[in-house]
């Protein structure tokens, strides 16, 4: 009888801890009380649908076809500070995607840097893109483009990772640096990301009290994280008006912004500062952009991966801090670099 209770108190105990590790099921756009879908949408192979947006000269016209993946609680209407007249007169045809489970893209169970690769390949090959093309990847959403280095490099023309977040736990990175940085983060910060790394699902549980970070509360948790340049972009960004308000998340915040955490800061199955060129035979364009004062990805790691990878053109933009793609002249010059080659100066 007591052996009976016991097994009925453990099985009740593992039944309500199931229920609050699983995470609440999507709202996925264009389902029964979903959110509407507005945008244009791909149908990829596994019957996920992706959500995108162009700009800039058309797509006969155009030289250079960018594809840019979108950071942290953002979307394909990231603010980016360049005219379509900018672009046009640049020829280059700018696609911005809504990475999976973000704004209108159905989410992804299964997302990781291969996967998101993949699914740039499949954009570009439906829009017809031709066999290169580029890629930009701004902070938290720069894992798509290690995945692109690894499993699409025959279809990069060029790649420009923006204040790329790094992972932590990458096996190359020495652990004494890692560390180091590690460890100048807040304590919670801290307990938030190990929870991430090493047990998602039960850091799911815990997210309600280790709250993702939005830029209220990382503005809360540690003030100086944001340099001058980056408030003031703050400002301007607050003042004008955001077409994807409420948007980003409403799928739910557990296939959006969290599942960002786990693929960025989770076990890769492979390592980036392992990585060889994978352009040795051609004339292609990578650059690593990195502020000077950046508060959120640490400047020491950023030089770190540019040494271990000389493949790659490192450019230390002096007195700028996370929010550089805002910036319009900052902005002007990642895209130039990108597909001019350009070496642009700083100073």
């Amino acid at each position: 009888m007591l052996v009976a209770v016991i097994l009925s108190i453990l099985m009740g105990g593992a039944i309500y801890l199931y229920k609050l590790i699983k995470p609440p099921p999507p709202r996925r756009c264009g389902s029964v009380n979903g959110p509407p879908v507005t945008s244009p949408r791909i149908r990829l192979s596994d019957g996920r649908y992706l959500a995108y947006k162009v700009r800039g000269a058309t797509k006969e016209n155009a030289k250079y076809k960018v594809i840019l993946s979108h950071g942290f609680f953002a979307s394909k209407d990231t603010y980016i500070p360049l005219s379509d007249e900018w672009l046009q007169e640049l020829s280059i045809f700018l696609v911005t995607f809504d990475r999976a489970g973000h704004s209108e893209s159905d989410p992804n169970p299964g997302r990781s840097p291969k996967s998101d690769a993949l699914d740039i390949e499949e954009l570009a090959d439906y829009l017809k893109l031709g066999t290169k093309f580029y890629v930009i990847s701004l902070s938290m959403g720069s894992y798509i483009a290690w995945g692109c280095f690894k499993y699409i490099p025959h279809r990069l023309a060029g790649v420009a990772l923006v204040v790329p977040v790094v992972n932590y736990w990458w096996p190359s990175l020495p652990a004494k640096l890692s560390n180091k940085v590690f460890n100048k983060l807040p304590l919670l910060e801290r307990w938030r990301l190990r929870f991430i790394h090493y047990a998602p699902k039960f850091a799911w549980l815990l997210q309600q009290r280790l709250q993702l970070p939005t830029i209220d509360l990382i503005l809360k948790e540690n003030p100086k994280i944001f340099n001058k340049s980056d408030l003031a972009i703050v400002k301007l960004l607050s003042e004008l008006p955001s077409s994807d308000k409420g948007k980003v998340e409403q799928q739910g915040i557990y296939e959006s912004m969290y599942r960002d955490f786990v693929v960025a800061f989770g076990s890769w199955e492979f390592d980036p500062l392992e990585m060889p060129n994978p352009f040795p035979e051609i004339n292609s364009s990578v650059h690593l952009w990195i502020g000077d004062e950046d508060g959120m990805v640490s400047r020491e790691l950023l030089q770190h991966v540019a040494k271990r990878l000389p493949w790659i053109c490192a450019h230390q933009v002096p007195d700028a801090g996370h929010l550089i793609i805002h910036d319009k002249n900052i902005c002007e010059m990642i895209f130039k670099s990108l597909v001019f080659g350009d070496n642009p100066s700083l100073e």
